[in-house]
């Protein structure tokens, strides 16, 4: 499966760059641009890992490592600043950092540090395998979903598509969002493939009786939960 690493960094040429890199190197990237947004990201979503930028706008870098930290978020971090001071590497750490990269930096290295950070979180993390939103189940090993106790029939880009609605439930993800996500694939607005799989998926997961859990946002795309838990911010 595709490893998912979280980036959060304001410098639109620094975020560019690491954006670039990890995802030549087959990461699956979200990147938030601002402290605010990195710790909602963080707090939703599950990651491989974070690289995570020293100085930010709306929440320092250090704070939102504590804070995540405290909430019990253990997703291996790799701290960048221009700082490189011993005590400032030494807070970054003291506040819950895996490792501390120094600006500038080599893509290659950082890549090659996240690889070391996987590997040891390999030997004592638990592997998520099981994916759940109310009643509804994924079992990403055996390729089973269900919903009420009842198998759903989803065909493999189905289930994916299911995946990735998922790991993003309560938020909204638009019709590009999925298209390159799930189908890798620049979007395209002229076809109709995505609201033809979400009508499908739609059908299975939603069955008579059963609580609508796959809703439609008019003009914004769509989103996975209890209408009470959609969160508004895309």
């Amino acid at each position: 499966m595709q490893r998912k690493i979280l980036v959060v960094e304001d410098d639109v040429a620094t975020g560019t760059y690491l954006l670039t890199g990890l995802q030549k190197a087959g990461y699956d990237v979200e990147w938030a641009q601002d402290g605010s947004g990195g710790i909602e990201l963080a707090r939703r979503q599950d990651f491989d890992g974070i690289v995570l930028d020293r100085m930010l706008p709306g929440m320092d870098g250090l704070l939102l490592l504590q804070t995540i930290r405290a909430e019990g978020v253990n997703t291996p971090v790799i701290i960048l600043s221009a700082i490189g001071k011993t005590d400032e590497r030494v807070r970054g750490l003291r506040a819950g950092s895996d490792d501390y990269l120094i600006k500038p930096f080599e893509i290659d290295e950082l890549i090659a540090r996240l690889e070391v950070l996987q590997r040891r979180q390999g030997r004592s993390a638990t592997v998520v395998t099981r994916l759940t939103c109310e009643d509804l189940t994924l079992d990403l090993l055996a390729s089973r979903a269900e919903r009420a106790g009842q198998v759903l029939l989803l065909q493999p880009r189905a289930r994916q598509l299911l995946e990735f609605l998922m790991r993003n439930q309560g938020r909204i993800v638009t019709r590009s969002m999925i298209y390159e996500k799930v189908w890798n694939l620049d979007f395209d607005p002229g076809t109709n493939v995505i609201d033809v799989y979400v009508s499908s998926l739609r059908k299975e997961i939603d069955r008579p009786g059963l609580a609508p859990l796959l809703q439609t946002v008019r003009k914004s795309g769509y989103v996975l939960g209890l209408p009470g838990n959609v969160d508004p911010q895309m």
